[in-house]
Formats: C-alpha cells, structure tokens, sequence
C-alpha cells in the first residue's frame, strides 16, 4: 500500500550520493516556492526508517529552500528489498 505523506526531510536518508544539474536545481526551486511540489518524492520505510533513491533534485530544491518537510510517496517494504537497491 503507497500512501502520501509530509516527511521531515532530516529523516529521509540518502545512501546513493548523485550529482544534480544545478541550473534544474534552481527552476525547481522557482516552481516549488510558487506553487509549491507538484510531484511527491518516492521514498521507501523499512524498519521506520525511510529511504529515498529518486526525486535527486527536488529534495535538493527543499533543502536549499529551507523547508523542512517534503511531500513523499511512501512505500513500505522489507530490509530485503532496501538491499536490492544498495546493490
């Protein structure tokens, strides 16, 4: 079951470091301070705790925004399924 949730954005780990297109960066930054996010981040909570391997530069926009908290898709799933996406 996926359900939408405001996540503080300190307990969303990142564990796969991506490099983000700055100039993107900065329109999302643009739109979302506008509009606000218009596109959930997807994350997933093992064990709760929550992991995040996409949505690279609209958690980078909220943070430089200062905002604390983002909008996620929340999957929950198993510790074996977390390891598939450390492989």
């Amino acid at each position: 079951m996926i359900e939408i949730r405001e996540i503080p954005l300190r307990q969303i780990r990142r564990p796969l470091p991506r490099e983000n297109d700055p100039h993107k960066v900065e329109t999302l930054m643009e739109s979302i301070a506008q509009e606000g996010l218009r596109e959930p981040i997807d994350v997933l909570e093992v064990d709760g705790q929550y992991y995040g391997f996409s949505g690279c530069h609209r958690f980078e926009a909220h943070q430089r925004l200062g905002k604390e908290t983002i909008k996620c898709r929340v999957r929950r799933a198993p510790r074996s399924v977390l390891q598939k996406h450390l492989a």
